[in-house]
């Protein structure tokens, strides 16, 4: 019983560090990556469609992405996508694909970056503690329903807060490296 919880607490807890990693990925570091048009969708035939999957996504160099659509015809959509994203560059269209220049990223352009991710590394570390919090319940539940001791229940809350300060020591940990690369110039 206490080890499907250890588990499935555990569980949502890696999920949450990984959640926060593809959050990374959308950040914008030093060179430019695709995954920064991984939040941007077009109305592909009613259905809303990452770029991705409507044409090719590549990085040509460290400050260029060229995007080039299956089917020309989407060549507006997705330059209206990319500018309603706003990701602080302007696609230039050129009647067969699109291409995308970012300039080097400014002192402040990386302080703002630095600051979204603090935020993603928040929401990681709410989302484990949510977790624990989960656990803890289905303990207390479990020696509520009298199917654990008082002593078991305690050293199951004391072990979860362990996994808890892992994933959370995790988090930081992964944090600052991704600081350090942003702030790299």
């Amino acid at each position: 019983m206490l080890n499907d919880v250890y588990s499935q607490c555990e569980e949502k807890m890696q999920g949450s560090v990984e959640h926060m990693h593809r959050d990374f990925k959308t950040l914008r570091t030093g060179k430019v990556s695709t995954t920064v048009l991984d939040n941007v969708k077009i109305d592909y035939y009613g259905t809303m469609t990452p770029l991705d999957q409507v044409g090719s996504v590549t990085a040509i160099d460290a400050t260029t992405i060229a995007i080039n659509p299956w089917e020309k015809h989407l060549l507006g959509d997705i330059e209206a996508a990319i500018n309603t994203a706003n990701l602080g560059v302007n696609p230039n269209n050129d009647g067969d694909f699109i291409k995308l220049f970012f300039p080097p990223m400014t002192s402040e352009q990386r302080q703002e970056t630095v600051k979204q991710m603090k935020g993603m590394v928040e929401d990681a570390k709410v989302s484990v503690r949510n977790d624990r919090k989960k656990a803890n319940d289905a303990v207390k539940k479990l020696e509520k329903d009298k199917e654990i001791t008082q002593d078991e229940s305690k050293v199951a809350q004391e072990n979860i807060q362990k996994l808890t300060d892992k994933y959370i020591a995790k988090i930081e940990e992964d944090a600052k490296a991704k600081e350090i690369e942003v702030l790299k110039v």
